[in-house]
């Protein structure tokens, strides 16, 4: 237990005063006549001792209360000293397997361009508050968009405070982006894409591969590699319904878990129901996906069995190229695959509660639901102005609409 308790202490320096005769003085008598300062002395968890000196006793008395809790926990020791490049290095061999293969990538190259910018060979430890707010800037300064500056801060605060705990690289209350404010955005406009649009997507399509997969987008708001990991055994002809599950990988499925790790089902419409079956007359026997055709699904397991496939790579190729060329053939403007999505949300929220239009959507923040998903529709707009110019034209504000209303004179006077 002696070696778990912080002690302080002072420590003399310069020499040992005498008297008159020259003979030296007792230690207690040192204290007016020999300076010192004030020392914090403790043990590490191999028993090496380690003191840290202070100008003042309350200064290390509260050097001394932040120290006590590391000792007793096993973090006496100063962190081992790690240069950015073996940080970063390190970062990629053990985080891979913990997150996802495409959340991985994003922390890479946020490490990869910070380090460009303070230099590979930086001590963790003198990485400073100043460098990262320098980064924030050349980045910035570079044309880079503000959102991805954002994402950039975001990320490289949540990899430093892994330094911190667990990996020990850093003291607590060290991280470097800690406080580094994100930059104001202007909010983008969601992308509505109305049900003449999806009507005209639907008559646009070549196939049936398509229709469904628009279909299922609009109609049931599912993610992109949600869609690619549909299998026919997630689909209920009879309840009209689909599941959104994690993939144990096999011989015949690709392992594979949703964005926010949670199996939810999802009501699909007539419509849909009817694409589905339509599509599914004409799949081959052994795929087991909806929406991987029968050529790349028997490219991708021989890739597998040569032991060359990665879950990085993409399922469907050029699946963006091909829907931005229907979306021009259909004449529809400025949206992409997942705006369908958006929208499909947006329907949701017009009738549904918003916890329910979360829960459907896969968001694990309500926030994210009400922010990036939730569009102003031409109806809505519509609505609006009808109110507006009722409201004008009959000159007086109704109490029921607004907060205010203006009052009747009283005996001709206001």
């Amino acid at each position: 237990m002696a070696t778990e308790k912080v002690t302080i202490y002072r420590k003399y320096h310069a020499k040992v005063p005498a008297d008159k005769a020259g003979n030296p003085l007792p230690r207690r008598e040192w204290l007016r006549k020999r300076p010192f300062r004030w020392a914090v002395r403790w043990f590490g968890s191999e028993g090496k001792r380690y003191s840290r000196s202070f100008k003042t006793r309350k200064e290390a008395e509260l050097f001394a209360e932040i120290k006590q809790p590391e000792v007793r926990n096993g973090k006496a020791d100063p962190p081992p000293p790690s240069n950015l490049e073996d940080f970063v290095t390190e970062h990629e061999k053990v985080m891979r397997g913990q997150v996802k293969p495409r959340t991985l990538s994003d922390q890479m190259r946020a490490l990869n361009v910070f380090m460009a910018h303070v230099g590979k060979k930086t001590q963790l430890k003198k990485i400073s508050p100043r460098q990262a707010e320098s980064f924030v800037a050349s980045r910035l300064a570079a044309g880079v968009a503000v959102a991805t500056v954002n994402k950039d801060v975001r990320t490289l605060k949540g990899i430093f405070n892994r330094a911190i705990e667990p990996r020990g690289y850093l003291s607590p209350g060290s991280n470097p982006f800690a406080k580094i404010r994100q930059r104001r955005e202007a909010d983008i406009p969601v992308r509505y894409v109305s049900v003449e649009e999806y009507r005209a997507l639907l008559a646009s399509a070549e196939n049936i591969w398509w229709k469904a997969l628009i279909s299922v987008a609009y109609a049931c708001g599912l993610r992109r590699d949600e869609m690619l990991n549909l299998t026919w055994a997630d689909v209920d002809f009879e309840k009209h319904s689909l599941r959104v599950a994690a993939k144990r990988a096999s011989e015949d499925v690709l392992g594979w878990e949703p964005k926010d790790y949670q199996t939810r089902v999802l009501p699909m419409p007539l419509q849909t129901v009817q694409l589905l079956v339509d599509l599914q007359a004409t799949c081959p026997e052994g795929c087991p996906y909806v929406f991987i055709p029968e050529k790349r699904w028997q490219y991708i397991l021989k890739v597998r069995s040569d032991g060359k496939w990665s879950d990085e790579q993409a399922i469907v190729n050029n699946l963006g190229r091909g829907f931005h060329k229907l979306r021009r053939k259909a004449h529809v403007t400025g949206c992409v695959l997942h705006d369908l999505r958006r929208s499909c949300i947006t329907n949701w929220a017009y009738i549904l509660p918003i916890h329910v239009v979360q829960k459907l959507a896969g968001h694990s923040d309500i926030k994210t639901t009400k922010k990036y998903y939730l569009a102003v529709r031409q109806e809505d707009m519509e609505r609006a102005r009808i109110l507006q110019s009722k409201i004008l034209a009959n000159g007086l504000t109704d109490p029921l609409l607004t907060h205010f209303s203006q009052k009747e004179p009283k005996n001709g006077i206001f």
